[in-house]
């Protein structure tokens, strides 16, 4: 039987690849996106992320075998907290009824490298504590304080911590709902094309995130990754952070930190 599988970031970087990959081996692919997906929605406000899990509930019938989020945004701003953390978050916690109603449901979301830099704890801890509003407000004064670069790495940090504490929490382990982070190295998406066309930033990023195993990563590269674990293969993997980094990880924090 097909699996009803809802992507969001579906129309571009990994969320295109994932799509693909998904539907090649049957499943259907319930793209969420800004524009050209099956479902067309903005992640960014309370109210776009409850009407886009709605509509992709409706989609599947109410049964929502696993669910992705892929979209996200790199630019320096506040939208790192509202679309990385709480338009992911939020979503996924939106379907939660409709992946209890899978015989076999799966959560992953696309964390980053990035999560293991230096943060914004303001920032972090608002997102934890689900205050989106004092979230944006320290958020919006690391902008004004030229600190928006650390907003990235604090979005992907507090999402992994939020996905570590509800794998265990009350309705998804219980429920069979394994909760997952993949947490890519450097991929060569159309979100990071910027980055590249910069010499200087290239020369950061590679200071930043030095990736000894085959260098940066082609969005297929972390689907891949993804799929398993979307998969019905997955069975007791719940609450980890998967690096897809080519090594990064253990390079910057060293074999001790596991």
């Amino acid at each position: 039987m097909p699996r009803n599988v809802v992507v969001t970031g579906s129309g571009s970087g990994i969320g295109s690849a994932l799509t693909v990959l998904l539907r090649a081996r049957g499943d259907r692919v319930i793209g969420v996106d800004l524009r050209g997906g099956e479902v067309d929605a903005d992640l960014s406000t309370p109210d776009g992320r409850a009407a886009a899990a709605a509509a992709a509930s409706e989609a599947a019938g109410g049964v929502v075998d696993a669910v992705v989020t892929c979209a996200g945004t790199s630019v320096p701003g506040t939208a790192m907290v509202t679309v990385n953390y709480f338009g992911t978050t939020g979503f996924v916690t939106a379907l939660r009824p409709a992946l209890a109603a899978a015989p076999r449901p799966r959560a992953v979301v696309i964390g980053s490298i990035s999560g293991t830099r230096p943060t914004d704890p303001d920032v972090v801890a608002a997102c934890l504590a689900d205050d989106e509003d004092k979230a944006l407000a320290h958020a919006g004064r690391a902008v004004a304080d030229g600190r928006a670069r650390q907003l990235y790495p604090s979005s992907k940090a507090a999402l992994a911590q939020w996905a570590r504490r509800i794998a265990v929490a009350e309705g998804w382990a219980d429920a069979g709902i394994p909760v997952n982070v993949v947490a890519p190295g450097i991929v060569l998406t159309p979100m990071s094309a910027g980055l590249f066309d910069d010499p200087e930033m290239k020369k950061v990023m590679d200071t930043a995130v030095p990736m000894p195993l085959n260098g940066y990563l082609q969005p297929e590269d972390v689907a891949r990754a993804v799929l398993f674990l979307a998969s019905d293969d997955n069975t007791h993997i719940t609450g980890q952070v998967l690096y897809v980094d080519g090594g990064a990880e253990t390079t910057l924090r060293g074999p001790e930190d596991f």
